[in-house]
């Protein structure tokens, strides 16, 4: 009965459906075409995305089918990625899978239908269908010309193409605005139709009619085609030759009766023809041939210059300084050859003389990006070459160092250029400080880096003894340079900027250009203002580095280190922190709204002031932290320990506060309501400033609500270990608990 009543249902919702207007209907069911489209991967992704957020399991590089169509996709519509190589749980793959499959299958399948049948199941709810001119389901080949071609490829190209160039690159509101008039004036174009027919119709030869009549003769259906035989006429010879309709076109028929009349003209025209393209590769041959031959000239000339450079660059290795040096800057002078920059790079790893080595570093100075690449490689060498002398130096030698005078500390730096030659430790912090101060010169000196894209494990921190250095970077455009696993120690990046527009000039587009901190060394560096906004710096070491009002908007700094780092004032929203070590830094007014704390370490943090609505703060540790006046609304903090934290007017309305650790903390003039206190802790938490009279009866017939916490309305029937004082003051100040009268 009840499959009866369910068809009976759907039957007279047919009817009721086929009684609107043939418009209103085929435009229903284009909309539950879409709507079926779109849903099948909207709700596959949604809960993808929920997995993804409700992490239980060990995350996996995201599928490379939707790494290259998510690329394929942000490029078309100028959409920035800022996580690559991004990682997700195997359900969320296997869903995000799924939402890029399932549209495809939905949208083959309907196409199959309509060029079956004419009918999707859309279609035959709403009683129309697609037909040719006779009358016949349009095939295969007309509903893909239909669907693709005439209705969505040429309203999207129109549409791309406008939003392009137009200025309103790239803000998608207008694109789709674009896209949306053009449907729309696709759909209605049947009105300036005496048949009725859209423009995705006429370029597919379909039209729509309305399947609930049996008579197919509408007046918007076309004369049947004439037969084939009435399309071919017989010739005098009794053949069968094609009329101008049929395989040659009226204008190709008429070139080749004229070239038969006109033979010789034809002949003539076709013998210049072949004349001109001769020439026209004799030239192309000899211009093809001396522009070679120059190519080689100009090789020979510059192996001639590099060797006759190279010998005397070998025959000065036992001369005066003088002469080396002179040889050094001649060599500096052809930089337009590459094999320039390396010969001087490996002769700065050898030399011994401090003057030379200072030369070969201005010489590289002026040669600019091009020699980055392997001054980061000598960096590289030259880096394990100083540790390895540092660690023979280190060895045991008590009694070689009792025997020997001592040295006055002012003069254990001072060493002369004799000195430094002899010493091999000396040598090689000589060495690794020029190739330093050469790669932290040529990114200061040229104002366009585009062509540096890798300094990724470099040594470029702070150094001291006989050849100090302190990389100083402020105020520099440093986008799209990976300094992955680079040692920064005591960099100063003040006011730089790691990230910047493309080759577009527009930022917050597909090709972005980032800079890649992850794994880097920034122990002390100086941050101050920098730019920092969706960088990766995750496993990056910060510990005391200064960040105040700083930008790392959506920045990942996932199980970085920030220990006793400043971040006064700075931008964190939405920022990743999971599992980030924060212990002791000053957070003081920063807004990390929305950020994800999640297993973050924040213990003696001061977070006095601090902007954390809606933060996932779950199974974050805040003990002995400094949380005063700090705003907390509709963060959660599910499982998060809170003991011995000052929340002295800490807002936690409407927070998520399941088993959270309140033990011994300060929460006077906090704000609890709305609050899901459930399982929470409150053994010897303070609800009243230490200065109030703490007698029982006082302490519950008289409360200061001035100075007390927000209680009205919050229920603390599910919280543990509350004392009788503190219950006491719950229900004096308006909380919910079974114990109060």
């Amino acid at each position: 009965m009840q499959k009866k009543s369910s068809n009976s249902s759907q039957i007279s919702w047919q009817k009721r459906s086929h009684k609107l207007p043939l418009g209103v209907r085929r435009c229903g069911a284009w909309v539950v075409e879409v709507s079926l489209i779109v849903a099948g991967g909207v709700v596959p992704f949604s809960i993808g995305l929920y997995a993804e957020s409700h992490r239980a399991s060990e995350p996996v590089p995201l599928n490379p089918v939707l790494v290259t169509t998510q690329e394929a996709i942000a490029q078309t519509l100028a959409l920035p990625i800022y996580q690559k190589n991004r990682q997700v749980t195997p359900a969320t793959n296997f869903l995000w899978s799924a939402a890029l499959v399932a549209p495809l299958i939905l949208a083959s399948w309907q196409l199959y239908r309509l060029g079956v049948s004419g009918q999707t199941p859309p279609k035959r709810w709403f009683g129309v269908q697609v037909t040719t001119a006779e009358g016949d389901p349009p095939g295969l080949r007309r509903a893909l010309v239909r669907e693709s071609l005439g209705r969505w490829g040429l309203s999207a190209g129109i549409a791309v193409t406008v939003w392009r160039y137009i200025g309103a690159y790239p803000d998608l509101s207008v694109l789709t605005s674009l896209l949306g008039l053009l449907l729309l004036f696709d759909g209605l174009s049947g009105n300036l139709h005496r048949r009725r027919r859209t423009l995705h119709d006429r370029i597919a030869g379909t039209l729509v009619v309305d399947a609930t009549k049996s008579d197919r003769s509408l007046p918007g259906t076309f004369p049947p085609s004439p037969p084939r035989w009435l399309m071919e006429k017989q010739d005098s010879r009794g053949s069968f030759e094609q009329s101008s309709t049929g395989a040659f076109p009226l204008g190709t028929r008429l070139i080749w009766d004229w070239m038969r009349r006109h033979s010789r003209i034809t002949l003539t025209i076709l013998f210049a023809a072949s004349m001109i393209i001769v020439a026209g590769a004799f030239v192309a041959a000899q211009i093809y041939s001396q522009t070679q031959d120059n190519r080689l000239i100009a090789e020979y000339q510059k192996n001639k210059v590099f060797i006759a450079l190279t010998e005397r660059i070998t025959a000065t290795a036992n001369g005066t300084i003088a002469e080396r040096l002179s040889a050094i800057l001649a060599l500096g002078a052809t930089k337009d050859d590459p094999r320039v920059v390396r010969l001087l790079v490996d002769l700065l790893a050898q030399e011994k003389e401090p003057k030379a080595i200072e030369t070969i570093k201005q010489v590289l100075v002026r040669i600019g990006p091009d020699a980055l690449p392997e001054l980061q490689r000598s960096n590289q060498t030259l880096a394990k070459d100083l540790d390895s002398v540092q660690v023979i130096n280190t060895q045991p030698q008590s009694e070689a160092i009792s025997s020997k005078p001592s040295v006055p500390q002012e003069n254990k730096n001072a060493l002369t250029n004799e000195e430094i030659s002899n010493n091999p430790s000396a040598l090689a912090r000589l060495r690794l400080h020029a190739t330093q101060e050469a790669i932290a010169n040529i990114l200061t000196l040229n104002n366009n880096l585009s062509r540096v894209n890798d300094l990724s494990r470099t040594r470029l921190g702070q150094t001291l003894g006989s050849a100090p250095f302190a990389l100083v970077l402020d105020k520099i455009d440093l986008s799209g340079i990976n300094f992955q696993g680079t040692i920064l120690t005591g960099a100063s990046f003040q006011g730089s900027r790691f990230i910047g527009p493309g080759k577009d000039g527009r930022l917050g587009t597909f090709d972005d250009a980032q800079a890649d901190l992850s794994s880097a060394e920034l122990k002390q560096a100086n941050l101050t203002g920098a730019i920092l906004s969706h960088v990766s710096m995750e496993n990056a070491s910060l510990i005391r580095a200064t960040l105040n009002r700083a930008n790392l908007f959506q920045a990942s700094l996932k199980s970085a280190n920030l220990s006793s780092a400043k971040l006064i004032g700075a931008s964190l929203q939405q920022a990743v922190l999971e599992n980030a070590s924060l212990t002791g830094a000053d957070l003081t007014e920063a807004n990390l709204s929305q950020a994800n704390l999640h297993g973050a370490s924040l213990t003696r943090v001061s977070a006095v002031g601090t902007q954390l609505q809606l933060a996932n703060l779950t199974q974050s540790d805040w003990r002995d932290a400094d949380l005063s006046g700090a705003n907390l609304t509709r963060a959660v903090l599910k499982n998060a320990n809170l003991s011995s934290t000052r929340l002295k007017g800490t807002n936690f309305s409407s927070a998520q506060l399941q088993n959270a650790n309140f033990r011994n903390a300060d929460l006077s003039m906090a704000d609890f309501r709305g609050a899901n206190l459930e399982g929470a802790d409150f053994q010897g938490a303070i609800f009243v400033a230490p200065n109030q009279p703490t007698g029982q009866d006082q302490f519950i017939q008289t409360p200061n609500i001035a100075t007390g916490p927000r209680l009205n309305g919050v229920n603390f029937n599910k919280a543990k270990n509350l004392d009788a004082d503190q219950l006491g003051y719950i229900c004096a100040q308006g909380g919910r608990h079974d114990r109060c009268q």
